[in-house]
C-alpha cells in the first residue's frame, strides 16, 4: 500500500474525470426525455464540463503549486463527488448544466495535480512504471466510457453514470490524504488570476456564441455580440501574458513553430476524433431506435482500437519522430471521419465501423505523442506550462468542437425539415416527430445528411491538422523564455 498506494489514489481521479467525459454521450437521449431537454441543453451538458476543465487547468494547477497539490486534488475530488450528486438529483437542464460545470471545476483540479503529485512520490524506473500505468487507465476510461453509461443509462437509469462517483470519490479521498505526501512547487510565484479570468472568458463566450449561433443565426446581433466579447477577452488574456511576471502561457513560445503545430494539433485532435460522436450517439438511438447499450457498443470500436494502437505503438514506434506520428494520426483521423459521412435513410450502425477503425488507428498514434511533442518544442524551464497547454487546447477543441457540429448539424437538418423540426430532431425528438406525424424516411434521410456534413467538416479538421503538423513541427530550437520572468519548475510537465 505504502509503494503503490499514492498511484492507486491519483488513477482512482483520473479515470473518473476522464470518463466523465465521454460517458454521458449515451445517456443524452434519456436526459431529453427526462428532463425535457433542448439540444442546446444537451450541447452545454457536454460543453459545460470541457469548457470548466479547459478554462481552469492552468490557473489551477499554479495555485496548487503554492497552497499544496494534495490539498488542492483532495478540494477537487470533494468538488468532483458533490456536483456529480448535483448532476444526479437534477429536476431541469439549467441544474444539471450548472452542475456540470462545476463538476468540471473539480476535475481541472485533479487534473492539474495529477502527474505532478505522481513525479513527486515515483523516482527512475517507479515514475516510468507509474506514468504508464496511469498512461493505460487514462485510456482505459476514454474506452469504456460509452459502454458504462449504456450499461448504467439502461440498467438503473441515466443519473447513476453521476452517483457511481461518489463511492469511488471516498475511496480516492482516503487513500490520497493516507498514502499521499503533500508537495509544493518554487515559493516567490504568484498566481495569474487575470489571465485565468479573460481566458474563460474567452472560452465561454466563443462556445455559447457557436451554440446560439445555431438556433438565433450566424449574422444576428446576439451572436456577433457575444463573438465581440470573445476577442476582448481574448485581447485581454494576450494583453496580461505579456506584462504579467508569472504567466500562465508565455507567448514567446508560439514563436516556434512546432510549439504552434502541436497546440493546433491538440486544438483539432479532439475536435476532429470525438467532437461529432455525441450527434452519433442521438442518431443511433432516437433514430434507428438502439438501446443505450447497444449504442454504446456501436461507437467502441474507435476507442478500442486506439487503446490498442497507443499500446503497440509505444514500442513499435519508438524513434519516429513525433511530427510524423502526430501529423500521420491526425490525418487518419480526418480520412477515418470522412469515412463515417457515408449514411442514407437506409444505413445503420455498420456503415460506421471502417471509419470508426481508421480514426481510431489515428487517435491511438496521436495521443500518446502530444505531449512529449509539446515538452521538445519548449525550453526544460517551459515543460509544465507546455504539459499544461496541451491538455487545456485538446479540452477547448472538443467543446468548440461539440458547438460547432451541433450548428452545422441543425442547419443541414434544416434544409429539409422546419427549424423547429430540425432542433427538436438533432436533439433527440424523434420520436415525438413521428407522434406528430413526420414520416420515417423524412426523419432518417434528414439526421443521415446533417451527420454526414458534420463528419465532413471533422474530417476536414483532421486531414489540414495533419498537415500543418508535418509542415510545422520540424524541431525547431525552442525559444528561449523571456529572462526577467522566473522559471516555471519542471515537476509541473506531466500535467
Amino acid at each position: 500500500m505504502r509503494k503503490w498506494g499514492p498511484l492507486t489514489a491519483v488513477c482512482l481521479g483520473t479515470f473518473m474525470l476522464l470518463l466523465d467525459v465521454t460517458i454521458v454521450i449515451v445517456a443524452l437521449p434519456d436526459m431529453a426525455r427526462v428532463l425535457d431537454a433542448s439540444l442546446s441543453d444537451l450541447q452545454w451538458v457536454i460543453d459545460g464540463y470541457a469548457l470548466a476543465l479547459a478554462a481552469l487547468l492552468l490557473g489551477i494547477g499554479a495555485a496548487a503549486d503554492l497552497l499544496g497539490r494534495r490539498r488542492v486534488h483532495v478540494a477537487g475530488v470533494v468538488l468532483f463527488a458533490v456536483a456529480s450528486l448535483a448532476c444526479g438529483l437534477a429536476s431541469s437542464p439549467a441544474v444539471l448544466v450548472v452542475a456540470r460545470g462545476v463538476q468540471g471545476v473539480g476535475a481541472a483540479a485533479m487534473f492539474a495535480t495529477t502527474l505532478p503529485l505522481l513525479a513527486s512520490v515515483y523516482q527512475g524506473k517507479e515514475r516510468s512504471v507509474a506514468l504508464g500505468l496511469w498512461g493505460a487507465v487514462s485510456g482505459g476510461a476514454a474506452a469504456i466510457g460509452p459502454v458504462v453509461g449504456g450499461l448504467l443509462t439502461q440498467g438503473p437509469g441515466w443519473r447513476w453514470i453521476f452517483f457511481v462517483n461518489l463511492p469511488v470519490s471516498v475511496a480516492a479521498v482516503w487513500l490520497t490524504a493516507r498514502t499521499v505526501p503533500e508537495s509544493r512547487g518554487a515559493r516567490g510565484r504568484r498566481i495569474d488570476w487575470a489571465g485565468t479570468v479573460s481566458f474563460a472568458v474567452f472560452a465561454a463566450a466563443a462556445t455559447y456564441a457557436v451554440v446560439r449561433a445555431g438556433s438565433v443565426g450566424w449574422a444576428s446581433g446576439r451572436t456577433l455580440a457575444t463573438f465581440g466579447v470573445a476577442a476582448l477577452a481574448l485581447l485581454c488574456f494576450v494583453l496580461v501574458e505579456r506584462r504579467v511576471a508569472h504567466p500562465l502561457l508565455e507567448l514567446s513560445l508560439f514563436r516556434t513553430s512546432a510549439f504552434t503545430g502541436v497546440m493546433a494539433g491538440a486544438l483539432a485532435y479532439n475536435m476532429a476524433a470525438f467532437a461529432v460522436l455525441p450527434y452519433t450517439s442521438i442518431w443511433l438511438q432516437t433514430v434507428l431506435g438502439l438501446s443505450p447499450v447497444q449504442g454504446g457498443l456501436a461507437v467502441l470500436p474507435l476507442a478500442a482500437t486506439a487503446f490498442v494502437v497507443a499500446a503497440l505503438g509505444g514500442r513499435l514506434l519508438h524513434g519516429v519522430q513525433p511530427r510524423l506520428t502526430i501529423g500521420v494520426g491526425l490525418a487518419l483521423i480526418g480520412v477515418g471521419t470522412l469515412g463515417q459521412a457515408v449514411l442514407g435513410a437506409g444505413s445503420s450502425w455498420p456503415a460506421l465501423l471502417p471509419g470508426l477503425v481508421v480514426a481510431g488507428i489515428g487517435t491511438g498514434l496521436v495521443s500518446p505523442a502530444l505531449a512529449g511533442a509539446a515538452l521538445a518544442a519548449v525550453p526544460p524551464e517551459r515543460a509544465g506550462m507546455a504539459g499544461g497547454a496541451v491538455n487545456t487546447f485538446r479540452q477547448l477543441g472538443y467543446a468548440l468542437g461539440v458547438a460547432v457540429f451541433g450548428a452545422v448539424l441543425t442547419s443541414r437538418i434544416g434544409r429539409t425539415l422546419s427549424e423547429g423540426q430540425a432542433h427538436a430532431l438533432a436533439g433527440g425528438g424523434a420520436p415525438g416527430l413521428r407522434s406528430a406525424g413526420t414520416p420515417e424516411h423524412a426523419l432518417r434521410a434528414a439526421f443521415a445528411s446533417g451527420l454526414n456534413t458534420a463528419a465532413v467538416v471533422a474530417g476536414a479538421v483532421g486531414v489540414v491538422a495533419g498537415m500543418a503538423v508535418l509542415l510545422l513541427v520540424r524541431g525547431d530550437r525552442p525559444a528561449r523564455p523571456v529572462p526577467q520572468r522566473p522559471a516555471r519548475v519542471a515537476v509541473r510537465a506531466e500535467r
